[in-house]
């Protein structure tokens, strides 16, 4: 059986409106990666979360990034484009 992690996710912006709330523990696999995180996300929050994850990068350990084979971390921020950026 895999161990399961809290990841704690930020949500800014149009992400904060899709999730409701701007910020939350997600349950995930040890070592998880973005990918893992996006698909429990779409699953969660559905077409809003879709359209602006679509958009959106992440911040993981000071990191911006869209690579979703990066490992997730103990905290991911979901940072869509700000003021038409």
């Amino acid at each position: 059986m895999d161990d399961v992690t809290g990841i704690s996710v930020r949500y800014f912006a149009a992400a904060a409106d899709a999730a409701g709330r701007t910020k939350e523990t997600l349950d995930l696999p040890a070592g998880a990666d973005l990918g893992q995180v996006k698909a429990l996300l779409l699953a969660k929050y559905g077409p809003d979360m879709q359209q602006v994850l679509s958009v959106s990068a992440f911040l993981v350990d000071s990191e911006l990034t869209r690579d979703l084979t990066r490992t997730a971390g103990a905290q991911v921020d979901v940072l869509p484009p700000f003021a038409g950026g």
